[in-house]
């Protein structure tokens, strides 16, 4: 099974070209479609979409995540070899949340052409040589094949959550379609706080800890640890995000209670 996560979109071609060269080589690919829909240029969000999906999906799958705006540059193509599967994308962090979290086992850099399509375009990796690499892999090619195993492949700067005493100071990984904001802090690190101390960009809010969203009124914020297991603001039957202003990426102090 090949998953895809790109900033692509679904009006131009992009999408089906890689489609067609995994399935030119593979043709008994599953090919699932996880986002074409992230925000050009975010490896952010890519990466936490990819995260978020990747757990619930067979051992051995692939995952592609093409958010790439250093494509043709310098950055390394790579795939990361883990406890459960293979991430293919650019060494720009987009893969890391998600294979660091699955255990990562080597990390190889892609560059044995033999696993590419023959002509190589500057400009579009995901068709030319991560989705070759992905239908190989798929096909019981070993990790190992593609090229030099690797060390310091970039980790998501986006992941780190800093504590000094009772406060801790992360960020908005992600704010989803119903304008929920999910922060990078993880539920070990508030699990025995009852009511949260909110401090965002320009307001502070003293937030119950939920367990649903539910438990507050209609058009009333409340936080919550969300389903993929991130402190979230929400707002019941509302946007959060749209209510106070926050966008992926900006700043959150958490003071524990």
């Amino acid at each position: 099974m090949i998953t895809l996560t790109t900033d692509f979109g679904l009006k131009d071609p992009y999408v089906a070209e890689m489609k067609g060269a995994i399935l030119t080589i593979n043709p008994k690919a599953t090919i699932v479609d996880v986002s074409h829909g992230v925000d050009r240029f975010s490896v952010r969000m890519g990466a936490f979409l990819l995260a978020s999906a990747a757990p619930y999906f067979p051992e051995g799958t692939v995952h592609v995540a093409v958010v790439d705006p250093g494509v043709g540059t310098e950055r390394r193509a790579i795939v990361v070899q883990t406890k459960r599967g293979y991430f293919v994308g650019p060494d720009n962090g987009v893969l890391m949340l998600a294979a660091q979290a699955e255990g990562i086992k080597h990390v190889y850099q892609l560059t044995n052409p033999k696993f590419m399509l023959p002509q190589v375009s500057s400009t579009f990796h995901g068709r030319d040589i991560f989705a070759p690499a992905a239908a190989y892999l798929d096909k019981g090619t070993a990790a190992k094949e593609f090229g030099p195993e690797i060390t310091g492949a970039t980790a998501p700067k986006f992941a780190a959550v800093e504590r000094k005493g009772d406060v801790l100071i992360g960020e908005v990984l992600h704010v989803d379609g119903f304008g929920n904001v999910i922060t990078n802090i993880n539920q070990k690190e508030i699990s025995q706080t009852k009511d949260a101390k909110i401090n965002l960009h320009h307001v502070t809010l003293q937030l119950p800890l939920a367990k649903t969203y539910a438990q507050a009124k209609p058009k009333e914020p409340l936080a919550l640890v969300g389903s993929h297991g991130f402190l979230e603001l929400a707002l019941n039957q509302g946007s959060f995000a749209e209510k106070y202003r926050v966008n992926a990426g900006d700043k959150i102090e958490t003071v524990l209670a």
